[in-house]
């Protein structure tokens, strides 16, 4: 059985070990709202509607996607009828099964193929490798000759199983191929495997964190067109996102909160304590310029990143406010999904400027005056947006060293919680970085251990974000700590994430964290091995992104980098900063050795051809 993305279908073959005794009966059911019915001797419809509950007893729905699901049964040898709603086959040699759907999201004209299984089979097999196979990761460690959930038991229990490492990192790229192609909508709580019809959070969009973290993989790990499902979400929801700017908070640009759905709806849900939260759009709007980062699409920068970015940041540019000492603050808003308790006792949710908010409006006018600049456009309004960010608070330091996580240091009613949101600077931003702001850093190191000796990472996407944190503080070791606590503590027995409930967040949180140990470009240069860990041996990763469009490819041995590759799409310059000791040599095209020049910051940089190979050799320290 497999799911066919060139021909839409769900493919599964019946065969038995001797000609004319296959039988079974075949038919398709919902727990409600559906009815099924024959439509020829082997065909089954399934059509009905989904009822939000608050309808389901109020008469006639109103509202509601309506689907239609088709099975086909092609069957070889035998006897093919219809009893009721149910295809039965009786004395077939072999049989062919075909499972389509359509909604009324998008079309409710179900087509299945003609071709036979073989061909089914070839086509799928060829649009999928290759995207999987695009990367490889291999580590020399023994792996045992058990079924994946006795090893995540194993795991569990204590026992060390470094091998299944690389396997979670592409069951994650597996997922994301699996669940967000073009034309699609993108991944949501549980990717396209929920089975509730009422699941947890509703399956939809959260969008303060879990929805950003499916797409944390797609650059850098080589899946790059998978993005594509999230900014055409993103681009829908504008719309409502415009109509709730201006008429919630008299602004232009658009808003989105910490939630939406299918269909890019913008209005605040949940409550307080989730709700009042204005930074999604500014959020998936960095998306778009990391796509660009990574590819050097220029013409993607023109047509859909920088409307979308410079629509976010004129709402924040509107919506921000002067206070006394001159600061432009933004609000009200949240630290999601948090609670602080004042100096009088009281327990407080909504606020000013909390932290995360200041680093994403940070990062947003960062970006959208550069993309403003490389286009050569609206240099007033790059101007104008850089400005705002030089008021933003600055951020600040609290009395045991912690990164401050509101404008004011208040006590912690719940200090192990699960959203460490006022590390987004370290991780996914990169305004904190170990080199460039290192009291920051060291303050950001300390509100971590801070959460964690409180008990945060018992979700599983906070699990991997920690990776993240812990890749981007060059901490291998701890990163890898917590490799072992999301799969030990985290990982359901067919290795989804649990939330719990599963949620598939937390997967590929924890494949872009595995690639941030070994590789990162977000400091404008490239980062070898930051944070590689002692307990990864020998091994070998290909097929990586870096920012600047690069490909890389990553040998290690003895938990020591060894060497890497690099290839360029354009003539440009490439910093490059080995591990620490290393000595690079680089070679080029025919083993030329490459002149570079040794900075004082520890990099070493050099001019690389367009469409070249260069290989640094790092055995030397």
């Amino acid at each position: 059985m497999f799911a066919s993305a060139p021909d839409q279908a769900i493919v599964m073959r019946l065969t038995a070990s001797r000609r004319g005794s296959l039988s079974f009966s075949a038919t398709l059911s919902r727990e409600a709202d559906a009815n099924a019915r024959a439509e020829a001797p082997n065909r089954v419809v399934l059509e009905g509607r989904a009822i939000p509950n608050g309808e389901r007893h109020a008469g006639e729905p109103k509202t509601g996607v309506q689907f239609r699901a088709v099975l086909h049964v092609r069957a070889r040898g035998g006897m093919t009828t219809i009893d009721g709603q149910r295809i039965v086959v009786t004395g077939a040699d072999s049989a062919l099964l075909l499972l389509n759907a359509g909604t009324s999201m998008r079309s409710l004209d179900v087509k299945l193929p003609t071709r036979g299984y073989d061909a089914l089979a070839a086509a799928h097999l060829a649009d999928y490798q290759r995207l999987y196979r695009r990367v490889t990761f291999q580590m020399n460690a023994p792996a045992p000759d058990l079924p994946t959930d006795e090893r995540l038991r194993r795991v569990a229990s204590g026992v060390t199983d470094t091998a299944l490492e690389p396997l979670y990192f592409q069951f994650g790229r597996y997922l994301l191929i699996a669940s967000s192609r073009p034309g699609t909508l993108p991944a949501n709580l549980q990717g396209i495997w929920n089975d509730l019809l009422a699941p947890p959070w509703e399956s939809k969009y959260t969008i303060n964190i879990n929805t950003e973290m499916n797409y944390w993989p797609a650059e850098v790990t080589n899946l790059s067109e998978l993005h594509e499902p999230l900014f055409d979400l993103v681009e829908k929801a504008r719309d409502d996102g415009r109509r709730v700017a201006r008429q919630m908070y008299n602004a232009p640009g658009f808003v989105l909160h910490h939630n939406t759905d299918g269909w890019g709806h913008a209005v605040p849900i949940d409550g307080v304590g989730s709700g009042i939260w204005p930074m999604g759009a500014a959020w998936l709007s960095l998306h778009f310029w990391d796509h660009y980062e990574f590819t050097h699409d220029r013409a993607f920068l023109a047509r859909r990143a920088y409307p979308v970015m410079k629509e976010a940041a004129e709402f924040l540019l509107a919506t921000a406010t002067r206070d006394g000492q001159g600061r432009l603050l933004i609000g009200p808003s949240i630290s999601p999904e948090n609670r602080y308790k004042t100096r009088d006792g009281q327990i407080g949710k909504l606020c000013m400027s909390p932290t995360m908010d200041i680093e994403i409006a940070h990062a947003l006018f960062t970006r959208v005056a550069g993309a403003a600049r490389i286009l050569g456009l609206d240099e007033p309004f790059a101007q104008a947006v850089l400005k705002a960010r030089d008021k933003l608070p600055p951020l600040r330091i609290g009395s045991h060293g912690q990164l401050l996580e509101w404008l004011e240091e208040y006590e912690e009613p719940d200090p192990g919680h699960r959203h460490i949101s006022h590390l987004f600077a370290l991780h996914p931003g990169n305004q904190i970085a170990p080199r460039t702001t290192p009291e920051l850093a060291r303050a950001a190191r300390t509100a971590l251990e801070r959460r964690l000796a409180a008990g945060s990472g018992h979700t599983g996407w906070s699990r991997a974000w920690i990776i993240n944190f812990w890749a981007r503080l060059e901490e291998g070791a701890k990163a890898h700590e917590n490799i072992v606590a999301l799969l030990a503590k985290s990982t359901h027995p067919n290795m989804f994430d649990n939330h719990p409930p599963f949620q598939i967040d937390g997967n590929f949180g924890g494949t872009a964290g595995m690639a941030e140990m070994l590789l990162q470009s977000h400091a404008w240069e490239i980062a070898l091995f930051p944070a590689l860990p002692a307990a990864w041996g020998s091994g070998s990763l290909t097929g990586l992104r870096a920012r600047g469009n690069v490909g890389v490819d990553l040998e290690w041995a003895n938990g020591k980098g060894t060497r890497a590759r690099l290839s360029t799409a354009a003539d440009q310059w490439l910093v490059v900063r080995p591990p620490s000791g290393a000595t690079p040599a680089i070679t080029g095209p025919g083993g030329a050795r490459v002149e570079v020049t040794q900075n004082a910051n520890g990099t070493v940089q050099f001019l690389a051809r367009s469409r070249q190979v260069y290989v640094v050799d790092l055995a030397s320290r």
